[in-house]
């Protein structure tokens, strides 16, 4: 990756490696204090604080979450469902794009180039209620196919990004 993909394409300021630093360690715990996150980088409270402000300013550091168990919350069921659509309209796309974005139980939602044209990782308590939500998604709008994938274990699943190291001028 060049440097000049990581920089900032509104402020055109780049990521510094202490910003990188920044990034990794709140992606590894969001609840350290801004005094625990400057020893961590080598910085004093403020110019951390600073810092994690303009990140968040610049749309890099987008929320501040706590990541939940799905299964200590009762749902148990991934699934990954395909949908091929035969209308690639904009106006067919938004209320599509709508629909599904009212669905609290998807969780990802992306269009994507190959065989199939959208795809969605859901997660639902059981196959009982992957049945309600299968019905609510064929009455959205108009599908062409709709395959479903049920996930049998969870191997890996993380939410830190690798932030890229800083590239030298």
């Amino acid at each position: 990756m060049t440097d000049a993909a990581l920089q900032l394409a509104e402020t055109g300021r780049r990521l510094d490696a202490i910003d990188r630093k920044i990034l990794t360690v709140l992606q590894e715990d969001a609840s350290l204090s801004v005094a625990e996150i400057g020893d961590r980088v080598g910085l004093s409270s403020t110019p951390c604080w600073k810092r994690i402000q303009r990140l968040e300013a610049d749309g890099v550091i987008l929320k501040r979450v706590a990541l939940v168990d799905q299964n200590k919350i009762g749902l148990g069921l991934s699934v990954f469902v395909s949908v091929e659509s035969s209308d690639h309209s904009d106006a067919w796309l938004k209320r599509f794009a709508a629909a599904v974005s009212a669905m609290p139980e998807v969780m990802e939602f992306y269009r994507m180039a190959g065989d199939v044209d959208y795809m969605l990782r859901v997660v639902i308590p059981d196959m009982q209620s992957y049945d309600v939500f299968y019905k609510k998604l064929i009455h959205a709008v108009p599908l062409k196919n709709v395959t479903s994938r049920f996930a049998m274990e969870k191997i890996k699943s993380i939410t830190a990004l690798p932030v890229p190291a800083a590239v030298a001028d």
